[in-house]
């Protein structure tokens, strides 16, 4: 609509200007007809004439061979293989009959999704073509779907069409040529959308993105494919789907919602300008656009006032008016300009306050702004790792968290020797909880069992074949694989290895390290203990080997204290070590708590000098490569054990000049030495800048440092304290009686693997998130406000348009029970709960074993009954990266110490009434889920002895023994355990298998 044919502008409230309305008129094109004309002769001959020449030329679906009650019996001949391909040809007509009703059915009613006709990919996608096509014959807005909903193929590229300008006319006395050139700039725009900083824990993703602007997470290849490769602001280019960085700028799709309408040539440095660090709502409410006072319009005109325009979110129309009043009867909503607007400030109208109740929230009644991140609750602590979250640093750390909880879990299984029954290990709480969940959601385990077994094998291959280990400088390790950076170039790689880039690097893809054995590298030495993380890049973690320095590096900059810490802790926990000794300066006194075997703290260098100069001497003497003697030497006895010095104080000349003349040998000694500040003449210098980067310029890396600052690592000391306390805590047992329904709507099954049902599978890549949801409330029967529930099942932190939309997905799943009541509902006080007719395992297993305490005479069968509910470990085969929850949970804690009290009360009532065949069954019902119990491998020692059978006895002292001896904590068996072995069977020592 030009200048000269609009209404006379109404100059709203507030002094606010309205943005002009621009409607283009769809129009057909002939070869739209041609297209049409030529779809419905083909739907017409599929529709019709196949089904006519079918019946005239081969007859009816079901001809009489088919119809013989022998059919199943007898030899089939020629006749019936004719029908039976008849037959299937029907069908397949029949199907697409099917597809062609669906279709038509979804564009002409504008449903939006056709439903999918099961096993029907290719019969719908070209119902979808053909339907589409021919609705174009009558209307341009009936296509039934994008074909992208079949296909993975990207959309055809076509001009996107927009209802507002972003620059148009500033007054109604424009020219009307002014006017055709703004329209035409209307026209010539695309969409962005403007990668957000990280809030606290929540950082952005793809699939967020695509969840919340084109309403399907799975649509994220879309967004993908449209940036791939492209530069983004700060010079990088989008390589992975799941690595985006903040401040870049992403096309988005024409049907994005929620998004920023740029000119199609402007620069993504000019959006990212302009609108930095402003989400846009993405809820689906309405939005106002404000632009910069001082903006220049497509005509030349400047804009004296602010603009403000609301979007409708459905349509894309603008409506030009500073009044919200959608809904019949809602009251009118005025907005007034902020005094100073940003250019491109998105503002949002207050939510309406709704009239009725509703069982869960859902998009479009939630209350909060969708730009909030929910984040779980805390305690009030000074935090001095930035202002950030634990989980920024400590989930950072992939390979560091892997070591602290393997380290982690030594301890708790030495814990479990020792706890008595009616009481459970102590668990951590605030601080120290919450790096137990930040350390399970960054832990990467198969990468470091990888690179631990990559390393070992690549040893043992050169061992064999006589070779000398390259000096491996530096390593990347990504989802792809893991890469050796060698030198010097050696182009004879052993397989599995892959030399590239003329041997300079040497290659182990993903799925061959991961296929690598294990056991049979018990044996193998570590060849590059002295690896440890630098940082990370867009495509992966980085490592350097403190030892292929041969000499000393220098950390300068910012924050190299918590550089130091985060180096410290990875190497006195990491798997590809056997044995070393790291000496700490200054710092890290509890960290010898953590690895007492590994760690020695001093006050100054003087104090570590003379025992590293006592080993250079050592090695310098004995002429023998370090590598060499490595490789050939066992993982039990290795040789030439490195020693790292950490020292967070500078040198005073005296003692810089004494570690300048150990670095002077250049060659690997077994050593590697990394101080804090300047110093003359450092082999490698670390520069940590003040954004977080390292920057190692003899290797040409620049990385996102590791850190670890003072409260995290507090945070860890604490946690790995709350492990060593012996005392535990009381087991908490249900008093108060629980009313279980007869016939239950839905089981929530967590002793073992989960298990909800009975209920229709969901979609994929929603199930997961679904049943922790629904274990998390089975869980929790008090119920927990939706934003608690976001943090916890989004620790990084969530946007609540998601978060609702989720919920409202699980009650939908949920359904209702038998009286029409939802499964999922929130109360009064606006907590989320599930139904009375929502039953867990676990709630049964807790009322049982309570009514067993109140009923000796049925003790023993109420809890063979609760012990029958236990089908495996906790929630056995959870996916990786889920429930980090149960980290700051009492239940594990819980549900391990009942289970294993439960089996120990049924042995002793077995064992009471002669019955030790039963005894041994309840405890090995208990070890199900409590197998680190060592109490309960006692009572079945015990149980197994009173058979008076010893080949019984003897297979569980065996099967204890191989156990404790291959159990990835390690750690053996109790000194108790043993001592009862020794008691029982005294001989099992000397016929003790072999460890695995």
């Amino acid at each position: 609509m030009s200048a000269s044919r609009r209404p006379p502008s109404r100059t709203p409230s507030r002094g606010i200007t309205p943005a002009p309305v621009a409607r283009i008129r769809p129009r057909r094109t002939p070869g739209d007809v041609i297209v049409g004309i030529g779809a419905l002769i083909v739907l017409a001959a599929l529709m019709g004439g196949v089904p006519y020449a079918l019946l005239r030329y081969a007859g009816p679906p079901l001809p009489p061979e088919l119809l013989s009650g022998d059919l199943l019996t007898r030899q089939i001949g020629t006749g019936t293989a004719i029908a039976i391909l008849i037959l299937l040809v029907w069908l397949t007509w029949f199907q697409l009959v099917i597809c062609v009703i669906v279709e038509v059915y979804a564009g002409i009613r504008r449903i939006g999704m056709p439903a999918r006709v099961p096993f029907s990919g290719g019969p719908q996608a070209l119902a979808n073509r053909l339907v589409s096509a021919a609705l174009m014959l009558f209307t341009v807005s009936a296509a039934a779907v994008p074909l992208t909903a079949f296909s993975s193929a990207p959309p055809p590229a076509r001009p996107t069409v927009v209802a507002s300008a972003l620059h148009g006319p500033a007054s109604t006395d424009a020219s009307t040529a002014t006017t055709l050139d703004s329209l035409e700039a209307v026209r010539q725009v695309k969409k962005v959308y403007v990668v957000q900083p990280p809030h606290g824990r929540h950082h952005e993703s793809l699939w967020e993105i695509a969840d919340k602007c084109l309403g399907d997470g799975r649509r994220y290849p879309e967004i993908y494919r449209l940036n791939q490769h492209k530069t983004q602001p700060d010079g990088t280019r989008l390589q992975m789907a799941d690595l985006i960085r903040p401040g870049w700028v992403l096309d988005m799709p024409d049907d994005a919602r929620g998004v920023h309408v740029v000119p199609v040539d402007e620069t993504r440095e000019a959006t990212l300008k302009r609108h930095a660090g402003e989400p846009v709502e993405a809820d689906g409410r309405t939005q106002f656009v404000v632009q910069d006072a001082g903006s220049r319009q497509a005509g030349g005109t400047d804009v004296s006032r602010d603009r403000l325009g609301t979007v409708d979110r459905q349509s894309g129309a603008e409506e030009g008016t500073t009044e919200a009043g959608r809904d019949a009867g809602q009251e009118t909503k005025k907005i007034s300009t902020p005094p100073s607007p940003l250019p491109g400030r998105v503002y949002h109208l207050p939510p309406q306050k709704g009239t009725g109740a509703t069982a869960v929230p859902s998009v479009k009644n939630a209350t909060a702004k969708p730009e909030q991140i929910d984040r779980p609750q805390k305690p009030e602590t000074q935090d001095t790792g930035g202002g950030l979250d634990l989980i920024d640093y400590l989930a950072g750390g992939s390979l560091a968290a892997a070591g602290l909880l393997a380290a982690l879990g030594r301890r708790r299984r030495e814990q479990l020797w020792n706890r008595a029954f009616g009481r459970r290990i102590a668990r951590p709480r605030g601080d120290a909880a919450g790096a137990e969940v930040a350390l399970r959601l960054g832990s990467d385990a198969p990468g470091s069992r990888m690179l631990d077994n990559g390393l070992r094998l690549l040893g043992k291959l050169l061992a064999e074949q006589g070779r000398v280990p390259p000096t491996v400088y530096a390593v990347h390790l990504s989802a792809r694989g893991l890469d050796l950076w060698v030198h010097p170039p050696e182009p004879d790689a052993p397989e599995p290895w892959e030399a590239h880039d003329g041997g300079r690097t040497w290659r182990l893809l993903a799925h061959e390290g991961r296929g690598i054995d294990e056991h049979a590298l018990a044996d193998a030495p570590a060849p590059y203990p002295g690896l440890v993380s630098l940082g990370v890049t867009d495509s992966g973690r980085v490592l350097v080997d403190l030892e292929a320095a041969h000499g000393v590096i220098a950390v300068t900059g910012h924050r190299v204290r918590d550089a130091l810490a985060a180096l410290a802790v990875e190497l006195v926990t990491n798997r590809w070590s056997d044995r070393m000794r790291v000496t700490l300066v200054g710092f890290g006194r509890d960290l010898s708590m953590i690895a007492p075997e590994r760690v020695r703290v001093v006050g100054t260098l003087a104090e570590a000098l003379p025992e590293l100069e006592a080993q250079a001497e050592e090695v310098a003497a004995s002429g023998d490569g370090v590598l060499t003697g490595r490789v050939h030497a066992r993982a039990a006895d290795p040789a030439w054990p490195p020693h790292f010095l950490l020292s967070v104080i500078a040198p005073d000349p005296d003692e810089a000049g004494r570690l300048a003349r150990l670095g002077r040998v250049g060659t690997r000694m077994a050593a590697g030495y990394v101080v804090a500040g300047d110093v003359p003449h450092p082999t490698w210098t670390w520069e940590i800048t003040d954004d977080g980067k390292a920057k190692v310029d003899a290797l040409g890396v620049t990385v996102a440092a590791q850190l670890l600052p003072r409260r995290h690592y507090d945070a860890v000391i604490e946690l790995f304290r709350t492990a060593e306390r012996r005392d535990g805590e009381p087991v908490r047992e249900e008093e108060v009686p629980q009313e279980f329904t007869t016939s239950p709507s839905i089981n929530v099954r967590i002793l073992g693997p989960v298990e909800i049902g009975p209920l229709p599978p969901l979609e994929e890549g929603r199930a997961e998130l679904a049943s922790e949801l629904v274990v998390y409330l089975a869980t929790h029967p008090a119920g927990v406000h939706p934003v608690v529930l976001g943090g916890i099942l989004w620790p990084r932190g969530v946007q609540s348009v998601v978060r609702d939309a989720t919920i409202a997905r699980v009650a939908d799943w949920l359904g209702t029970d038998s009286e029409g009541r939802p499964n999922l509902r929130t109360d009064d006080t606006g907590r989320l709960r599930l139904g009375p007719e929502v039953r867990s395992d676990w709630q049964l297993f807790r009322e049982l074993v309570r009514r067993s305490h109140n009923d000796p005479g049925a003790r023993a069968v109420l809890l063979e009954r609760a012990l029958g509910l236990v089908r495996g470990p906790l929630l056995n085969s959870r996916p990786r990266g889920r429930y980090a929850w149960l980290a700051a949970d009492e239940l594990e804690y819980e549900v391990a110490a009942s289970v294993a009290d439960a089996a120990h009360r049924l042995c002793e009532v077995r064992l009471a009434h002669g019955d030790p065949d039963a005894a041994v069954a309840a405890v090995r019902a208990g070890l199900l889920l409590a197998a680190d119990d060592e109490g309960l491998w006692r009572d079945l020692l015990r149980s197994a002895h009173a058979t008076g059978d010893p080949l019984k006895l003897r297979a569980v002292v065996d099967g204890l023994h191989r156990r404790a001896a291959s159990h990835p904590y390690g750690g053996g068996m109790a000194p108790e355990t043993e001592a009862l072995i020794d008691e029982l069977l005294p001989s099992w020592r000397l016929h003790s298998m072999p460890s695995a």
